[in-house]
């Protein structure tokens, strides 16, 4: 996904995030400020690189042959086929039902070009978008796709959708529908420039088919959608199955040709990282993209892989990978403390757990912004020290005085100096060590409970315990399943957990969403941690009204710094490559996107592979 959780739900804090919400409208040939402009793609950093008659995607086979059924997994169950709102569990393959008004080009870090909408108009004074859908655009049961739909769908989304969408789009103050093909939305003022932009993500919905049905209620009513697929069956929590849709309406345009290969695309349900893992060995999926570096490490020694009929490859990206952590609640009174913090900090033993149990996978994360321009570095300077000095006196002191720096282990797994340091602060916090038990003046121990939603992270969590434990905290692992565990995230039922908050090429509104006040007192927002700080929330503003590349990098760096120096997680780690493993019955193109994996969008089932495949098995 994007943004993690950009216009859908969550994205896997394993995974780095793709590049979506982006900074910028720049449209074909250059921005023009004081002018009508009229496009077909919008970007940041250039000018889109295609026209707008192309007839494929450069990265993408047009000819790829048609057919055949790909199988892959979830791990979790469903309960619902609405993803856009907090209540149930949906299935996520239902957002394939569904086209946006713009398609992004994950061989370009910022650029999106026309799907449901033709055309692009951005007016003289910046301050809204203008989208003219196209005459061809059709619901798979036939009825036009309209303006209505649009405002239908926006209006709500930012009213009875998950949070988020009311964080993401909290500055436009107005959508019109102009004429059954043109929709206008209008903006608070003209600082928030990636805006238009972000617009054309917005998943257009059937407004006749939800008339009468309640949007904000789960359903396992079998949705209507205009994209390349449909939900052709499924049984909850067990496995759903759409089907490409033959005529579909888009399926000869340049954003979609050479796409959507296979006729069905099945996903099965496992409850246990483990036995998704073992379905794919015995050929029950297709597809894996590991994030366990262990497995990778020693679990494809199998005979499939041996034989050839695996493939098994590492792919390099240059994709931000944001923030992986635990993430400690501060609403709870116990991590109010920042000296409390960075001690959970300092008895972490990154290298330890990287030779140990990651076979030396994996690079300290150290920004929140990781992989990216936007990763602050070093101690403050220039335009961004002038930028901090504004709030001297209101974010962390060190901030001006030191470089932010996690410790560092010899990786013996005896991080005394670690624990030296973290009592140290735990006693200028008010913590003491009484009989081999951390208390405070009132005799009440530090104790805490770390929530998991699967087993995977029980491996990181439990040696993560019996560090704390040298130093007197106590501390448990609860591990639930994931629709529990989204129940308690969505209600911040919980002390510490593992959370992550992706990036994409230019950050902006999503930020309002992570770190601001107002959704940290919100119900289902992505503020995790509950950060709720006057200071970063105008830091995020600045981020959002950046006028260009240069001072957002500026203003991105120095909210990074100043959460950073707050210590509100504790950091885990990131890789800079996709891990694949696949069953080798499959075509693709010459080349990967840039900046994704093209899977399974552009891959297809090459029948002589196929036969081969099965021929072996017998």
């Amino acid at each position: 996904m994007n943004r993690r959780s950009l216009l859908a739900l969550g994205a896997c804090a394993a995974l780095p995030a793709l590049p979506r919400g982006l900074r910028a409208a720049v449209p074909a040939g250059g921005d023009r400020p004081g002018e009508v402009v009229r496009t077909h793609a919008l970007s940041l950093l250039t000018p889109p690189s295609l026209p707008a008659d192309f007839r494929h995607w450069p990265w993408a086979n047009p000819d790829a042959p048609k057919g055949g059924e790909v199988v892959l997994s979830r791990l979790g169950s469903f309960d619902s086929l609405n993803p856009f709102i907090l209540r149930g569990t949906a299935d996520l393959g239902v957002l394939s039902i569904y086209d946006t008004l713009m398609a992004a080009n994950p061989d370009e870090a910022t650029a999106e070009y026309g799907l449901l909408a033709e055309t692009v108009e951005l007016p003289a004074d910046r301050k809204g978008v203008s989208f003219e859908l196209r005459e061809s655009a059709r619901w798979h049961d036939g009825k036009p796709v309209t303006a209505e739909d649009v405002v239908f769908t926006f209006n709500a989304l930012r009213t009875k959708g998950r949070p988020f969408y009311r964080a993401y789009w909290a500055d436009v103050t107005e959508v019109v529908a102009e004429s059954p093909r043109r929709v206008t939305f209008r903006f608070r003022d003209d600082g928030n420039r990636e805006l238009a932009q972000i617009l054309g993500d917005l998943p257009v919905l059937p407004k006749h088919w939800w008339e009468g049905r309640e949007f904000d209620r789960p359903s396992l009513d079998v949705p209507l959608g205009s994209g390349p697929y449909r939900l052709e069956r499924f049984e909850p929590s067990r496995s759903a199955v759409y089907r490409r849709v033959a005529d579909y309406w888009a399926r000869d345009l340049g954003v979609r040709r050479g796409l959507n290969n296979f006729d069905t695309i099945r996903y099965e349900y496992f409850r246990d990282s483990t036995v998704t893992f073992e379905a794919f060995k015995a050929a029950q999926t297709d597809f894996r993209q590991e994030n366990v570096a262990r497995d990778w490490a020693t679990g494809y020694d199998f005979p499939a892989v041996r034989q050839g009929l695996v493939k098994k490859e590492e792919i390099p990206h240059q994709i931000p990978t944001g923030m992986q952590c635990f993430a400690v609640n501060l609403r709870r009174p116990l991590f109010q403390d920042a000296r409390v913090r960075r001690a959970l900090i300092e008895v972490f033993d990154f290298e330890w757990m990287n030779a140990n149990l990651f076979y030396n996978a994996y690079t300290r994360t150290t920004s929140f912004f990781s992989n990216s321009d936007f990763a602050s570095r070093g101690m403050p300077e220039g335009r961004e020290l002038a930028i901090l000095e504004n709030f001297r006196g209101r974010v962390p002191d060190s901030v001006f005085t030191e470089a932010y720096a996690l410790p560092v282990t010899d990786g013996s797994g005896n991080n005394r100096a670690g624990a030296r340091r973290a009592l140290a602060l735990l006693r200028e916090a008010g913590w003491v060590v009484r009989d081999r038990r951390l208390v405070n003046a009132q005799g009440q121990p530090f104790e805490f409970e770390i929530l998991l939603n699967g087993a995977t992270f029980e491996r990181v969590a439990l040696p993560y315990v019996q560090w704390l434990e040298r130093i007197g905290v106590t501390a448990r692992v609860r591990t639930v399943d994931p629709a529990q565990y989204q129940v308690r995230i969505d209600a911040f039922d919980y002390d510490m957990t593992i959370d992550g908050q992706g990036q994409g090429f230019s950050p902006g509104n999503e930020q309002r969403d992570y770190w601001s006040s107002a959704k940290a007192r919100e119900q289902g927002s992505q503020n995790v941690a509950g950060i709720a700080d006057p200071a970063i929330d105008e830091i995020v503003e600045l981020v959002i009204a950046a006028p260009d590349y240069d001072e957002l990098v500026a203003r991105t760096r120095a909210l990074d710094r100043v959460l950073l120096h707050h210590n509100f997680v504790i950091p885990h780690w990131h890789s800079r490559t996709f891990r694949i493993a696949f069953w080798n019955k499959f075509g693709r193109p010459e080349r990967n996107p840039r900046y994704g994996l093209g899977f399974p969008t552009a891959w297809w089932l090459d029948p002589a592979l196929d036969a081969a495949l099965t021929a072996a098995r017998r």
